[in-house]
């Protein structure tokens, strides 16, 4: 398993992610996740399913210091005292005393940035967390984070699959030591159908999606946190280590970059980087 080090964070460069994943299915696929050889599980207080997350790291039988969670603030928990409460809660939901990561989920301009990661610091200090992180932040935005933080951010986790370029944000956060960590890394499946990726694949018998997962964390320090309610899918997107790309098979991924790749863009997204 390839690990990223991102300003002391050790974290493995596939997770699986639980996104959209109701409770059922979250407990059942974090337990397989693990049975398979995962060990960095990603969830959020939004996605309403914490709890069987636990269930499902309980269920596995795999030691909890033997996995890298992650878990996210949600914006309207961004106020100082409001941050702490709902990490405790977290903690309780997901049954452990402690989280290896925890981001904040979306930039909320109606709340001091300051105040944010002064109290995202203090539940650091407090050994509630070991690390703490952003997400869907844009590379202004990571350089305000990182200005105000007053500790080491880990990783930014931002959309990124070989539809969307994001090297202004990689960019930015090179220059901080800090990891990308992307979701929606197979596109919403629209990677398996892609015939310069299935092409690719035939030379490493591979799919389409395990090389779109192998170019993520081919980058260094790109982590991928692919989700799926499949269990051939969950093992076929762990298997990646086996093979590499050539340098000419990565750029021929990367040309896959275009303006309209996005897929995640909410309304209070933040005015996103001009990946030109």
């Amino acid at each position: 398993m390839q690990h990223v080090n991102a300003n002391g964070a050790d974290i493995p460069a596939i997770g699986f992610g639980t996104f959209e994943l109701e409770p059922d299915d979250a407990q059942e696929m974090v337990a397989h996740a693990l049975h398979v050889g995962y060990r960095h599980i990603d969830t959020a207080q939004a996605y309403k399913n914490e709890q069987a997350v636990g269930k499902g790291i309980k269920q596995s039988g795999v030691a909890r210091e033997d996995i890298f969670l992650t878990t996210k603030v949600w914006t309207d928990q961004f106020a100082d005292g409001d941050l702490q409460a709902s990490v405790r809660q977290s903690l309780s939901k997901l049954d452990t005393d402690y989280l290896d990561l925890l981001l904040l989920h979306w930039p909320n301009p109606e709340i001091s940035l300051k105040e944010t990661l002064a109290a995202l610091n203090e539940v650091r200090e407090q050994g509630l967390v070991r690390h703490i992180g952003i997400s869907n932040f844009t590379s202004a935005l990571i350089n305000e984070a990182v200005s105000q933080a007053g500790a080491p951010l880990a990783t930014d986790q931002v959309e990124y699959h070989p539809y969307l370029s994001q090297k202004p944000v990689l960019d930015t956060l090179a220059e901080h030591q800090m990891a990308l960590t992307a979701y929606c890394p197979l596109a919403q499946g629209r990677v398996f159908k892609d015939p310069t990726l299935e092409r690719i694949g035939k030379a490493h018998g591979k799919n389409g999606g395990q090389v779109a997962l192998r170019w993520l964390v081919q980058h260094g320090n790109v982590i991928a946190i692919p989700r799926s309610s499949s269990k051939a899918h969950v093992a076929s997107n762990f298997d990646i280590f086996d093979f590499e790309l050539t340098d000419e098979q990565m750029r021929e991924v990367a040309g896959l970059h275009s303006p309209d790749g996005r897929i995640i863009d909410p309304s209070f997204a933040p005015v996103w980087d001009n990946a030109a």
